[in-house]
């Protein structure tokens, strides 16, 4: 009777998962991974070009899930601008939201990229991820001002400072490992802190 390789695969990328889990993407092994897996490294490599590629199938699927969010949410903000939406439903939807929704249900592969991607083209996953939101964050607020609504111009380095800071407090309640209920409260408690200083430096308090 044939294998059935649908499962050959979902054991693969148990295996590699662990592994990078467990040693981060430098210290790995493909021959450790076979072994976990249950087979020779020839055999992984019939799934996995190289331990790159390997890494990439254990990330890849959040990067594009944040991409996919990232896109739905600005498009969304702007057509909200657009209709003249109030503040309160404006400034409604944020990065919490991002964590809740896709972050969290994938938190592996979260901390694949944030913990054990040293050694690989993720490993400036955060600065990417800020500089991003930082483009994203100047470009919402000169089309803000052209629409009408009261908001200042806000300085590019103050904007990457807090920024750096907002990200690293909200990814943090990940990355020590708490429950989801505390992850969601400590979210809760970092909105609070830090949304009226961003309605401040906007000019919209």
């Amino acid at each position: 009777m044939p294998k059935d390789k649908t499962l050959s695969h979902v054991k693969v990328n148990n295996a590699i998962r662990e592994e990078f889990l467990e040693k981060g993407f430098e210290a790995a092994s493909i021959r450790s991974i076979g072994a976990r897996a249950g087979m020779t490294s020839a055999g992984l490599y019939r799934h996995y070009a190289d331990k790159e590629a390997m890494f990439a199938a254990m990330v890849e699927p959040l990067l594009c899930s944040i991409h996919e969010w990232t896109e739905h949410h600005t498009k969304r903000k702007y057509q909200m601008v657009d209709t003249k939406a109030g503040q309160d439903e404006l400034f409604g939807e944020t990065v919490m939201d991002l964590i809740k929704k896709v972050i969290l249900p994938q938190r592996e592969a979260f901390l694949l990229l944030m913990t054990k991607s040293a050694g690989t083209k993720y490993v400036d996953f955060v600065h990417d991820f800020v500089m991003q939101n930082q483009k994203m964050f100047l470009d919402a607020v000169k089309y803000l001002k052209k629409k009408g609504y009261p908001v200042i111009e806000v300085d590019e380095e103050e904007v990457h400072i807090l920024l750096s800071a907002y990200v690293t407090a909200c990814f943090e309640t990940i990355l020590h490992h708490y429950d989801e209920p505390k992850i969601n409260r400590y979210l809760d408690t970092i909105q609070q802190f830090f949304m009226p200083g961003w309605l401040r430096i906007m000019g919209v308090s």
